[in-house]
């Protein structure tokens, strides 16, 4: 488990490449408030809005865990473990009135994009709306 990474890794990096090609600026790896040692991998301070991009495997992906056989017991409990410390997390972030974002791995990152702008037009952050004003057809 030492040798995985817990930052920087290939879809992490893919989502802050298009989000600062985009224009967006944010902090990484950033401590959560009240919560010195949980960390989110794209933050938007200002619009209190964090973004964690997810492995399928460490919190256990609906569509892509695949238990391991050995020691089964141990890694249920592990998984289930990381889940609750997301729910928790999530939890926490809400009731300061933060948007807590969550992704995974296997997303595209054309929809990881998508999903960030979105959360971040919601709390009405000027260039999140622009790029939606520019993607979505004006009715008629």
């Amino acid at each position: 488990m030492l040798a995985q990474r817990s930052r920087d890794t290939v879809p992490e990096l893919a989502l802050r490449r298009a989000l600062h090609a985009l224009g967006f600026r944010y902090r990484v790896g950033l401590p959560l408030p009240m919560m010195r040692r949980r960390r989110a991998d794209v933050t938007f301070v200002r619009w209190r809005t964090a973004v964690f991009v997810q492995g399928c495997f460490w919190h256990a992906c609906p569509q892509h865990l695949h238990a391991p056989v050995h020691n089964g017991e141990w890694w249920r409990e592990k998984l289930e473990g990381n889940v609750r410390r997301d729910a928790d997390t999530d939890a926490h972030l809400i009731r300061l009135g933060w948007v807590p974002l969550r992704l995974w791995e296997h997303e595209t990152v054309d929809a990881a994009v998508g999903k960030v702008v979105l959360a971040l037009a919601s709390r009405g952050h000027p260039r999140a709306l622009r790029i939606l004003g520019e993607t979505v057809p004006a009715s008629t």
